[in-house]
């Protein structure tokens, strides 16, 4: 990432990116937690991680923030490098905590048996882990070839996600309540299409976008992307767990 070929615009653009991020975020952490005395205790769970994830990545967006000003210097309408590195590895980090527990809140709302539920959040929490994992030394890598490779490689445990969200989970899906299962497909569909953001992002650098151009598309995709799968989902999460504590006689302290 060569951030001497940023216009002072762009590096303003992606500044407010940051700032919008971590606003949004933590407006959702206070709402998602302050609304779980309108569930029932069965989904108490599942929105205290829906606001834990995105409480997480509030955290991870100060710190990028903070990263992001550091590496520069604007002064009289002139953009200048410090030469302090800006850490990417502060939205890996987030990611490698916070998407598997994207999944698990998934499927703590959904109440399934407890042999499904650990099995099912094992093995798509680890598949999760694994595709950001793997998807680091690409981002960070300074030729094409490495970042296309480990683009593939993580590609492996994200296609295994994606089937599991549209098949696997579809027979767990049709037992659930009538009022319910609406939101819930809509959910599992939310984190296919968000999720589906990540690796068009990450594959920009390879399709023509080079420069300050490559580098704002990049941090502010992967912005919007976060906003999506992680505050807009957790809303989601919270709307299934309510009506289902209303069909199951309401919330109780």
């Amino acid at each position: 990432m060569d951030l001497s070929t940023l216009s002072l615009g762009q590096y303003t653009f992606i500044a407010n990116a940051f700032s919008f991020g971590l606003a949004v975020m933590a407006a959702a952490t206070l709402f998602l937690w302050f609304s779980r005395s309108q569930v029932a205790p069965a989904y108490k769970m599942a929105v205290t991680i829906s606001g834990l994830v995105t409480a997480i990545a509030a955290y991870h967006y100060l710190q990028i923030m903070l990263s992001w000003d550091a590496a520069f210097s604007a002064m009289n309408g002139n953009l200048e490098v410090t030469g302090y590195p800006f850490n990417q590895a502060y939205r890996y980090v987030d990611w490698l905590l916070t998407v598997p527990l994207l999944l698990i809140e998934l499927i703590l709302v959904m109440r399934l048996s407890r042999s499904e539920t650990v099995s099912k959040s094992v093995w798509l929490g680890g598949a999760a882990a694994l595709m950001i994992i793997l998807g680091y030394p690409g981002e960070v890598a300074e030729t094409a070839g490495t970042r296309f490779t480990f683009w593939v490689l993580s590609m492996i445990p994200f296609i295994y996600i994606v089937y599991q969200l549209v098949v696997g989970l579809k027979g767990s899906i049709s037992k659930q309540p009538e009022n319910v299962r609406g939101l819930i497909n809509g959910a599992a569909t939310l984190v296919v299409i968000s999720w589906l953001f990540y690796p068009i992002v990450f594959l920009f650098p390879l399709i023509g976008l080079t420069g300050g151009a490559a580098i704002t598309a990049v941090e502010v995709g992967y912005t919007i992307a976060d906003i999506v799968a992680k505050a807009v989902f957790g809303i989601l999460i919270l709307m299934i767990a309510m009506r289902k504590s209303e069909a199951e006689g309401g919330a109780q302290a």
